[in-house]
């Protein structure tokens, strides 16, 4: 069985969200298909990231006999907290065939320095 991409969460229909920690960034996905980006709105307040949008879906079908309309309207919002060290001035989001990605650069001083250790042996 296919779970249906608009899923009631708390009341409100909300998509899946993919949070992914890179060296640089965080990156925030959401697959919105059928949507356009003016019914998208990203919004970081008090350090909460919160990706909100409405969904607005009109059919008609005429027939010989017959007229059809169907209306589908569903809200939804997500937040997530933003993590520490993260550069709230350079956040970008891009919305793009259906997806909308919002990049959470890591300020210089909460990039992850590696230093690889020598292993001795003997």
């Amino acid at each position: 069985m296919l779970e249906p991409f608009w899923r009631g969460e708390e009341g409100l229909a909300a998509p899946a969200v993919d949070i992914v920690e890179g060296e640089k960034a965080y990156e925030v996905t959401a697959e919105l298909p059928g949507m356009d980006d003016k019914d998208i709105e990203v919004t970081l307040t008090d350090d909460v990231l919160t990706i909100r949008g409405e969904k607005r879906e009109e059919k008609e079908e005429k027939g010989k006999n017959y007229r059809l309309s169907e209306r589908h309207y569903g809200a939804f919002e997500r937040s997530f907290e933003a993590p520490e060290g993260v550069d709230a001035d350079k956040i970008e989001a891009r919305f793009e065939k259906g997806v909308l990605k919002v990049t959470l650069p890591k300020k210089p001083e909460a990039l992850k320095k590696v230093k690889k250790i020598e292993i001795k042996t003997g």
